[in-house]
C-alpha cells in the first residue's frame, strides 16, 4: 500500500494537518454534500452510517470504519444512504503537502498551480496511474476514532508547542494508517495472533494500552484474549505491559540522570508515585536505590547469600555465621567480620552498618526483618533451586548485570565436562546423599533441594531407587535405622550437622552403629564426607565445589 500512497504523494512525512470538519447528516438539509477541488488532500473517516463517495473517475462505498484519502484538486461528493437507521457521520480531515526546493533544499508549501503541476509531473515519473482516491483500514477502530476526536478538539490551539503537539499526533496517526496498509509491513499471519500481540506491546509499551484494544488487534474477545495471553506468557496482559515498562525504566535509571517523574512518563506511567510503588514491588528495591547501586559500590549484608555476591564480584561488609554451623569457609572471607544470625537480638557495630541488606526466606527464623529500620531490604522470593533467577535478581539490584551470563555459562560448561567424564566411570552405579545429626538421619531427594539438581540432573548420576521412592519429589525426608539398612547405594555422600549436638562429635555416633557398618558403600570404602555449609547451599560457587568434590571422590 505504500506504493499506493506514492500515487498521491512522494513524501507523506512532509504533510501537515490544516483543519478537521465534522459532518453529521442529521444536521444537513441535503443527503449529498459536495466538496470542490482544493490544494489540500482530504481524509474521509466514517464514524457511523453508510453512503457513497463520488468523484470523476468512479465511486467508493462508505461505511463505519471506512477511511478514504482523496487527492488534492479532486472534486467529490458524499451522499448518505437515506434508508439507514443511523445518519451518516464522518470527519473530513484536510492536509497540505510540502515539497523540497531542489536549489535551496528548503521545505516550501505548494502555493500555486505551476507548483502543483510540477509535483504531479514528479509523481508521474514514479507511476503512470495517478489515482484520485485510496481506501485504508485501521485497527483497532476505537483507537482511530479517539485520535481523530482529540485532533478535532485541539485543532484551534494557538500556543506554538500545543500546535506542534497536534501536528506530531497527526503525523503519528498518518504513519500508522500507512504502515497498517502496507503489504510489505503486514504482520506474518503464519505467526499466532498472541505472539503478534506480545510484539506489539514490546514496541508500544509507552502508549496507553487497554485489554480491549489489545484483544481487538488480536481479533479475539476480551475474555478469550486474556485467557490465551496468560497461557502464552504466564501473565495477565496488563501485568505483562507493566513488566515491559519496568524493565525499560531500569535501563533508563542506569544510563540517564532523568528525574523519576520523567522516566515514569516516558515508559507509560502517568503517576510517579504509582511508578515507584510498582517498581519496588517488581524489583524489590525503590528506583532511587536501584539507580544508586548501578552508580557506586554498596555496603551489603546478605547472610548466607554471600555466595551470590562473590560470584558477581561484590564483597559483603559482613558475613553471616551461626553458633553451631559457623561461617561458610569455602568462600574464604577470612577478613570479613562475622554476624551471628542465631543471636536474635544481635546488632550491627557502628563501623559495619550496611547500606543494603539481602535476605532469603529464612529471615523469619532468625528475626532478621528487624533490620528494615537500618537499611533498605531486598527479599529473595525465588526458590533456592532456581539459583540462576536469584543470581540475576541479585545482579539487577546490585548493578552487576554484565557478569551474570558469564557466571552461569562458566558453571554450565563445568557441569557438562564433568558429566561427560563421569558417564564412562559410573555406568549404572547408584548414589545417595545423607545429612546426619545427633537427632537423626536425613535423605536428600533427586528432584530438588541442595543436592539433587546438581548431582543427579547436572552431573547425571544415578539416584538409588529408594532416593526416588522415599523422597517422592520432596527436598528431603527423615529416615530411621531400618530404612538406612535398606539403602544399598554403591556410593554414599555424607555430611554432619552439628546443630543438635550437646557434646563434641555427638552427631558422628551413627558411624559406630551396626546398621551403618553393614551398608555396601561402607564396606567397599565408597563413603565420602563433604563440608556441611558447602553442600547445604544453593549458590553457584557452592555448586561448583560440589562438582569438584564429586570428581575428586568418584571421578
Amino acid at each position: 500500500m505504500y506504493a499506493s500512497i506514492q500515487h498521491i504523494m512522494t513524501k507523506p512525512w512532509l504533510c501537515s494537518l490544516q483543519r478537521i470538519q465534522y459532518v453529521n447528516y442529521t444536521l444537513e438539509t441535503s443527503s449529498t454534500y459536495s466538496f470542490q477541488q482544493t490544494e489540500a488532500h482530504s481524509f474521509i473517516i466514517v464514524v457511523q452510517g453508510r453512503g457513497i463517495l463520488t468523484y470523476s473517475e468512479g465511486q467508493t462505498k462508505l461505511e463505519p470504519g471506512s477511511i478514504c484519502l482523496v487527492r488534492a484538486d479532486v472534486s467529490f461528493s458524499v451522499t448518505a444512504d437515506v434508508g439507514e437507521e443511523e445518519a451518516l457521520t464522518f470527519y473530513k480531515m484536510d492536509m497540505n503537502s510540502m515539497f523540497e526546493d531542489s536549489c535551496s533544499g528548503k521545505l516550501m508549501p505548494i502555493q500555486n498551480n505551476l507548483e502543483k503541476q510540477a509535483i504531479n509531473r514528479e509523481i508521474s515519473l514514479v507511476t503512470d496511474n495517478i489515482v484520485s482516491v485510496i481506501e485504508f483500514t485501521y485497527t483497532p477502530w476505537s483507537a482511530c476514532v479517539e485520535c481523530i476526536e482529540q485532533l478535532y478538539r485541539q485543532q484551534h490551539v494557538t500556543v506554538v508547542h500545543d500546535v506542534w503537539d497536534v501536528q506530531i499526533q497527526f503525523q503519528q496517526w498518518f504513519r500508522d494508517v500507512i504502515r497498517q496498509n502496507d503489504p510489505e509491513l503486514q504482520p506474518n499471519h503464519d505467526r499466532p495472533p498472541l505472539q503478534q500481540s506480545v510484539q506489539y506491546i514490546e514496541s508500544h509499551y509507552n502508549q496507553i494500552l487497554t485489554v480491549d484494544e489489545l484483544a481487538s488487534r488480536a481479533g479475539l474477545s476480551r475474555t478469550s484474549y486474556t485467557r490465551h495471553f496468560k497461557r502464552l506468557t504466564g501473565q495477565l496482559p496488563l501485568d505483562y505491559v507493566n513488566r515491559v515498562r519496568l524493565e525499560r525504566s531500569k535501563q533508563l535509571l542506569q544510563i540517564t540522570d532523568d528525574r523519576l517523574h520523567d522516566i515514569a512518563s516516558h515508559v507509560g506511567f502517568n503517576n510517579e508515585y504509582y511508578f515507584s510503588r510498582r517498581f519496588k514491588q517488581y524489583s524489590g528495591v525503590s528506583p532511587g536505590v536501584y539507580r544508586r547501586h548501578h552508580r557506586q559500590e554498596v555496603r551489603v549484608f546478605a547472610p548466607y547469600l554471600e555466595d551470590f555476591l562473590l560470584a558477581l564480584g561484590v564483597k559483603p561488609i559482613l558475613q553471616g555465621s551461626h553458633r553451631a554451623w559457623g561461617k561458610q569457609r569455602y568462600l574464604q572471607l577470612d577478613d570479613v567480620p562475622e554476624f551471628d544470625v542465631s543471636q536474635r537480638d544481635a546488632k550491627f557495630q557502628a563501623e559495619h552498618i550496611p547500606e543494603f541488606i539481602m535476605l532469603d526466606m529464612g529471615y523469619k527464623t532468625w528475626n532478621l526483618d528487624r533490620f528494615e529500620q537500618v537499611a533498605p531490604v531486598y527479599y529473595v522470593h525465588q526458590e533456592g533451586e532456581d539459583w540462576r533467577a536469584i543470581l540475576k535478581s541479585a545482579a539487577d539490584v546490585l548493578g552487576r548485570n554484565n557478569r551474570v551470563q558469564d557466571v552461569i555459562e562458566s558453571y554450565e560448561d563445568k557441569a557438562m565436562e564433568a558429566k561427560k567424564h563421569l558417564q564412562g566411570r559410573m555406568r549404572k552405579e547408584s548414589v545417595a546423599f545423607l545429612r546426619v545429626s545427633a537427632s537423626g538421619i536425613t535423605l536428600y531427594g533427586d528432584q530438588s533441594g541442595y543436592v539433587g539438581p546438581v548431582i543427579y540432573r547436572d552431573l547425571g548420576l544415578n539416584p538409588h531407587e529408594y532416593v526416588t521412592q522415599w523422597t517422592q519429589h520432596e527436598r528431603r525426608v527423615d529416615i530411621g535405622l531400618e530404612q538406612l539398612s535398606q539403602l544399598r547405594a554403591d556410593h554414599l555422600l555424607i555430611t554432619f550437622d552439628t546443630r543438635d549436638s550437646l557434646s563434641f562429635g555427638e552427631e558422628r555416633q551413627l558411624l559406630d552403629r551396626t546398621e551403618w557398618r553393614q551398608l555396601p558403600a561402607v564396606k567397599s570404602g565408597n563413603v565420602y564426607e563433604v563440608d556441611f555449609l558447602t553442600w547445604m547451599n544453593y549458590g553457584v560457587i557452592s555448586h561448583g565445589k560440589k562438582i569438584d568434590d564429586i570428581l575428586r571422590f568418584i571421578g
